[in-house]
Parts: structure tokens; C-alpha cells; sequence
């Protein structure tokens, strides 16, 4: 049986998007969370990435998306995990995925952030978080962020990161409270 669990929020900003992605890594126990992000081009993945690395301790101003080179990793500081940032939007099936490492990665020391993971969902392995980032239809740079959790070290993390943040249904987040 599947543990499953979800929480959605509107982001004001892409710096409250930004401030949720932190978050998350100040809950992350351990590696080994591969995160799927989802959503249209310009909808926010990359700077989700880029919380996630600053909160992890990483400067965020090294992330960039990695759409040309498909898999960025990014040096872990002492003690820390190592964040690797892949992007299937250029790929076009598993091998060519596998091709590049991806199953090198899939280890206890690392937080694995896949930009596009909609495009190949059987790659995924059953134990992820699944983020997806909608534009409002304003045109506004409002976001509906949509999280659940596919497993049970990703339904662990999802229930610490909505209660850092204390999300429960849907919620609009002005700021952000936990480190």
C-alpha cells in the first residue's frame, strides 16, 4: 500500500516560492527524497531549486536550470547533502535518462530536484515528492503550489514541512516562519 498525503498553497512571489523551497530543506533529515517538480515553462521550478540550495547551504546564485546540460550537481557543504538538479525536458525516453546517471544518484546523501518529471513518470522511483508549480490565470506572479507526498520518507517530509510552515488544505502564505 502507498502512503500518500497532500497540502496546497498560493505563493505570492516568486521570493515566497523561493522561502517555501528553504523551508523544505531545513526539514530534510537525511538525502535520499527525490522531488518531481512539475509546471509550464516560466512557472518557478528553477528558482524552487534555487531555495532548496540555500537552505541546504549552497549559494543559490550557482543553480541555473539545466535544460542544456539535463544534470547539474551541486557540491555538498561538510556534513550536509548533495543536491543534484536534472531537467528531462530535452530527453525522450528512460535510457536516455539512465544514460546520463540518474540511478547514480538515487542514494541516501542526496536530494535529487527533477525539473519536468511529468514527461517521464515511470522513471521515478515510488517513494518521491511531487511538487507541481501553477501561474495564476491573473497573470498575476501568484503561484499554486500543489505538494504530495508518494511514499513514506516523502509523507514524512511533506508532514514536517506543513507543519513548519502550518499548512493544512489550502492556504495563502504572506511569510514563511520556520528557518
Amino acid at each position: 500500500m502507498e502512503a500518500r498525503a497532500a497540502f496546497r498553497f498560493r505563493s505570492p512571489s516568486p521570493e515566497a516560492t523561493h522561502a517555501v523551497a528553504r523551508a523544505l530543506s531545513s526539514v530534510l533529515e537525511e538525502g535520499g527524497l527525490v522531488i518531481a517538480l512539475r509546471g509550464p515553462l516560466g512557472s518557478g521550478k528553477t528558482g524552487f531549486v534555487k531555495g532548496l540550495a540555500e537552505g541546504l547551504g549552497l549559494d543559490p546564485g550557482i543553480v541555473s536550470s539545466p535544460t542544456f546540460a539535463i544534470s547539474h550537481e551541486y557540491p555538498a557543504p561538510e556534513g550536509a547533502v548533495r543536491l543534484v538538479h536534472l531537467d528531462l525536458y530535452r530527453l525522450e525516453n528512460v535510457a536516455e535518462l539512465e544514460a546520463i546517471g540518474f540511478l547514480d544518484v538515487l542514494d541516501a546523501r542526496s536530494v535529487v530536484a527533477i525539473e519536468w518529471a511529468d514527461r517521464m513518470p515511470s522513471a521515478l522511483p515510488r517513494d518521491h515528492l511531487e511538487i507541481e508549480l501553477a501561474p495564476s490565470d491573473a497573470g498575476e506572479p501568484i503561484r499554486i503550489i500543489s505538494v504530495s507526498a508518494h511514499g513514506l520518507l516523502s509523507l514524512s517530509v511533506l508532514r514536517r514541512w506543513s507543519l513548519c510552515l502550518g499548512v493544512a488544505g489550502t492556504v495563502e502564505l504572506e511569510s514563511v516562519a520556520c528557518p
